[in-house]
């Protein structure tokens, strides 16, 4: 019989007893109904009815078992983090020196089963350069999925290093990629590893989209990435323009430096500058304040403080424009947005 989601009797759950299907439906009642059933969106009909027959079952758990199964899910987000960066061997080094050698085992081998089916993971620790060596005779579509199944890092090297004449091409297939059948990476993975002479893993992927395809450009160069911009504008403006917003986000803001955060409150509408600031984090709001008069920053707060509640959509427009005006400073040559690794636009 299994552990029921409830103390009773003379055996009070704990984190240890519970399994699988338990411990998320813990979770989800730690977390509060809201973000659980935000949550829920994301599922599929077979995980809420599994999820919901447990919730349904719990009664009362306790504050500690709450507690330690969202310090777990931190923990494993944290290392998912790490291995993304830099690897096994990283992710268990960070977690050492934090947690501690028997901890961070513990959470590795946990993680073992989702390293081991991570598509093109082989390819982690390979030159960019070695890469596009490999790429170099296939397929615009072949070299999206992988670039598309790289780590972001390496995935903006690879990009940076293809020509110029597939560049865009390639782009834009990252962008418009969704699901990839499984063994079309299988037949993709077999290949690289035989010419790498190294050990893969497969696993159905989810790769690619505008978001993946703006991370990677976050990542790169400005070269290639007004390349990029400019030969996907030339396909489909409305999705460059989506990729090109997402290059720069609001909150992006703290890495102006104050010369360019004074130009930009220049240029923007300070009804717009007033929305916009509503539910960001302080960093945000101290940049901008600190770049304003003493009776400025006095007057900008008193707007935000007596506004009505904004609508999400309403503060996420005036969030646009202003990204926008930052955008046009940008591309005028009037401020420098810093990015990637070097380029022509590499702070010196």
């Amino acid at each position: 019989m299994s552990t029921a989601l409830a103390t009773t009797g003379d055996a009070p759950v704990t984190k240890s007893s519970l399994k699988g299907v338990q411990k998320a439906a813990a979770l989800l009642v730690a977390i509060g109904e809201q973000r659980a059933s935000e949550i829920f969106k994301f599922l599929g009909d077979t995980e809420v009815e599994a999820l919901s027959l447990e919730l349904a079952k719990a009664q009362k758990i306790p504050t500690e078992v709450c507690r330690d199964v969202i310090t777990e899910a931190v923990e494993s987000v944290l290392a998912e983090d790490y291995l993304a960066e830099g690897g096994v061997d990283f992710a268990r080094s960070v977690l050492m020196r934090s947690l501690g050698e028997d901890r961070a085992d513990e959470i590795i081998g946990r993680l073992a089963a989702t390293i081991e089916r991570r598509p093109f993971e082989f390819l982690r620790r390979t030159p960019a350069e070695q890469i596009v060596v490999f790429l170099r005779n296939e397929s615009p579509q072949t070299v999206a999925l992988v670039v598309s199944n790289l780590h972001t890092t390496l995935a903006s090297q690879v990009l940076s290093n293809i020509d110029t004449e597939i560049q865009a091409d390639v782009a834009l297939r990252i962008a418009m990629m969704g699901e990839t059948r499984p063994e079309v990476v299988a037949q993709v993975e077999s290949v690289m590893r035989s010419r790498l002479s190294a050990v893969g893993a497969q696993e159905y992927a989810v790769a690619g989209g505008v978001k993946s395809l703006a991370d990677i450009l976050n990542s790169a160069d400005r070269t290639t990435e007004r390349n990029v911009l400019d030969e996907l504008a030339k396909a489909d403006s409305e999705l460059a323009e989506e990729i090109r917003l997402l290059l720069f986000t609001f909150e992006d803001v703290v890495k102006l430096d104050d010369r360019s955060i004074q130009m930009v409150l220049k240029e923007v509408d300070q009804k717009d500058l007033a929305i916009a600031l509503r539910g960001v984090n302080e960093d945000v709001r101290g940049r901008i304040f600190s770049n304003m008069s003493e009776r400025g920053a006095e007057l900008l707060r008193e707007e935000i403080d007596f506004q009505p509640p904004q609508r999400k959509r309403v503060v996420e427009e005036a969030q646009g424009r202003i990204v926008g005006v930052v955008r046009r400073l940008e591309e005028a040559g009037a401020i420098v947005i810093s990015r990637g690794a070097g380029g022509e636009d590499a702070l010196v």
